[in-house]
C-alpha cells in the first residue's frame, strides 16, 4: 500500500481545502512523500484566493499513527544524515502549516500518536471525536519527538503535564485535552471531520485580510513584548482599517447585512 496525501474540495464546501493522510493498512502512518505533498499543497493554497480554510485529517476514520517504525529500523542501517533529512522535511511542513494564511483545522478520529500528535497540535484548531486518543509515545521506544511536538505541548500546557505527557508515553483522552484547552471542540465519533468543515465554512466567511493578521498576532505574541506587541497590534489595525476588507466590512455592518469578501 502507498503512503499518499490525498487532497480535495468536498462539495458544498469549496472553498476548503481538505488534506488527507492516507497510509492503508498503517494507520496513517507518516512517510516523506506525505511531507513532500503538505509542503507543495500549502504553497498552491496560498495562491489560490478562493480557498479559505483548510482542514487535515486521515482516513479510514484514523487520524496518524506517527512514524513507521519498520521504516525507522530500516533507516538504522543508513547514514544518520537520511533521518535528518527526513525529519527538517517534517519540520518544513509543520513550519508551513503554522504560516499558512489561511485557518487551518485538525480533525482527529481514532488516534493521533508521535508526529501526528504534532501535526494535529501544529493547526490552528483542533476538532476530535470524544473518544479519540492523543500519545506521545516516543519514550516507550527509546526516542525522542520530532515535528514540534514537545514544543506545542510545553507551550499548550503547564510544563508539568507536558512533561508528563513526553515522559510517560501515554495515551491522553480527547475530553481531558478539550478540559484543558488544547482541543477546541469535541464531537461525535465518525463526524469530526463534518464538524471541522461547517467550522471551515464558517471561517470562510471572514475577512482573508483580518484572518491572515490575526493568525500573526497571535503567533507573534508568544515572542513579544507588550510593547512591542502594541505597536504591531496598531500597525495592523492601521492596515486593515485602509485594506477593501474594512471597508467592506464596516459598510455591512451598517448596512445591516452579511459581508461578502473577495
Amino acid at each position: 500500500m502507498t503512503a499518499e496525501l490525498l487532497t480535495s474540495r468536498p462539495a458544498g464546501s469549496e472553498s476548503t481545502l481538505v488534506m488527507t493522510l492516507s497510509n492503508p493498512g498503517a494507520r496513517n502512518a507518516l512517510h516523506p512523500d506525505m511531507y513532500a505533498a503538505g509542503i507543495e499543497a500549502l504553497d498552491s493554497a496560498e495562491r489560490d484566493s478562493s480557498l479559505r480554510a483548510i482542514v487535515l485529517t486521515g482516513a479510514d476514520n484514523f487520524f496518524c499513527a506517527g512514524g513507521n517504525l519498520n521504516r525507522l529500523l530500516e533507516n538504522r542501517a543508513k547514514d544518520p544524515s537520511v533521518q535528518a533529512q527526513s525529519i527538517d522535511l517534517l519540520a518544513e511542513w509543520i513550519t508551513a502549516l503554522r504560516q499558512s494564511t489561511k485557518p487551518v483545522i485538525a480533525a482527529v478520529e481514532g488516534a493521533a500518536a508521535g508526529a501526528g500528535f504534532s501535526l494535529a497540535l501544529a493547526c490552528d484548531l483542533l476538532v476530535a471525536a470524544d473518544d479519540a486518543k492523543f500519545v506521545m509515545s516516543y519514550a516507550r521506544v527509546g526516542l525522542t519527538p520530532d515535528g514540534g511536538g514537545s514544543w506545542f505541548l510545553t507551550q499548550a500546557l503547564p510544563r508539568p503535564l507536558a512533561a508528563e505527557v513526553l515522559l510517560e508515553g501515554k495515551p491522553i483522552s480527547a475530553t481531558r485535552l478539550a478540559e484543558l484547552g488544547v482541543v477546541n471542540r469535541l464531537a461525535k465519533p465518525g463526524s469530526a471531520l463534518n464538524t471541522a468543515l461547517d467550522w471551515a465554512d464558517d471561517l470562510g466567511k471572514l475577512s482573508p485580510n483580518s484572518t491572515a493578521r490575526i493568525k500573526a498576532l497571535v503567533d507573534a505574541a508568544g515572542t513579544q513584548t507588550l510593547e512591542a506587541h502594541l505597536v504591531a497590534e496598531r500597525d495592523s489595525f492601521v492596515a486593515s482599517l485602509h485594506h477593501r476588507d474594512g471597508l467592506e466590512g464596516i459598510t455591512a455592518f451598517l448596512e445591516k447585512r452579511a459581508p461578502v469578501y473577495k
